[in-house]
């Protein structure tokens, strides 16, 4: 039997071999990670009230914070509420104390598969602060804000403070361009900034009402109220597009750091180059091994 008996089938051999690594490459690739489309639901919320106020009583020997929010809902589980009071306890003798009270309060959040909106309105309110049980912080007609985001739509805000606007007792007219400041001596002052609407290409939020609050009534330290105050929040997120879903693709086993093929001279295909090169290597030394033993 001659050597290029041998030498045939260490060929063959070294072919499949070579073959065998260039297409596991590929394979290898296409396991080594999976690419998973998100599911997640837009999403909304919205809230009537929130305040974010510290309440200072007797020379401030006692602080409260005054921590409140009314009907506030969030989705992707639709909701609405419509309380029309909301009340603090601890500041007041022990007694409820009143800090809003409204004849239509009422907050909705909304999502489905292609729209996601949160939406606040809010009539006839009156808030009130510990230290004034008689004089209103604020009294309002008609406040609205709507925040609603759209698959494949830009999303939108809106808010609205419509008809008289009353700050401490005083009648005042908001102004889009700035805040409106309203001080009041021997009670305080109060800062206004009217209809915050912000949005991205994805999300929005609008605030009909901000309130920022320095109460002091003849600055007997009775109740001495500092913060801020939201009223008519509603925001939104865009929910995921089913016809273009976001991928997450993750290979396992990568290197901690890669190499830059452009720095290199390679390609994406070349780590299986190198790897059928080894192959036919291996398989054509030990043909010529086997070659040389029945030679022997």
């Amino acid at each position: 039997m001659n050597s290029d008996t041998f030498r045939m089938p260490a060929r063959r051999l070294a072919t499949l071999a070579t073959a065998t690594a260039l297409a596991a490459g590929p394979a290898a690739l296409a396991g080594a990670g999976t690419a998973h489309a998100t599911t997640d639901q837009g999403r909304a919320s919205a809230v009537v009230l929130r305040t974010g106020l510290d309440v200072s009583l007797l020379d401030k020997t006692v602080n409260v914070p005054l921590a409140v929010s009314l009907n506030e809902v969030q989705a992707p589980r639709s909701a609405d509420r419509t309380a029309l009071t909301a009340t603090l306890d601890g500041v007041d003798g022990g007694k409820p104390f009143s800090v809003l009270g409204a004849d239509v309060a009422s907050a909705k959040a909304t999502v489905s598969d292609s729209l996601a909106e949160g939406s606040v309105h809010l009539a006839h309110a009156r808030l009130h602060l510990p230290g004034l049980p008689l004089l209103s912080l604020v009294e309002l007609d008609t406040v609205t804000s709507k925040a609603t985001c759209e698959t494949g739509r830009q999303p939108v805000a809106s808010a609205n403070v419509l008809g008289a606007v009353t700050v401490l007792g005083k009648r005042v007219t908001l102004s889009a361009g700035g805040p409106t400041d309203v001080k009041v001596p021997g009670v305080g002052e109060v800062r206004l900034d009217l209809s915050k609407r912000e949005t991205t290409s994805n999300t929005a939020a609008a605030s009909a009402l901000e309130l920022k609050i320095s109460v002091n009534p003849l600055k007997l330290n009775v109740a001495d109220v500092e913060g801020t105050l939201t009223l008519a929040k509603s925001t939104c997120e865009t929910p995921p597009d089913p016809a273009d879903p976001v991928t997450d693709v993750k290979p396992q086993g990568a290197p901690a750091k890669e190499t830059k093929l452009a720095e290199t001279g390679g390609s994406s295909v070349t780590p299986y180059v190198v790897a059928g090169a080894a192959a036919l290597l291996l398989a054509g030394g030990g043909a010529v091994l086997l070659a040389r033993r029945k030679r022997s």
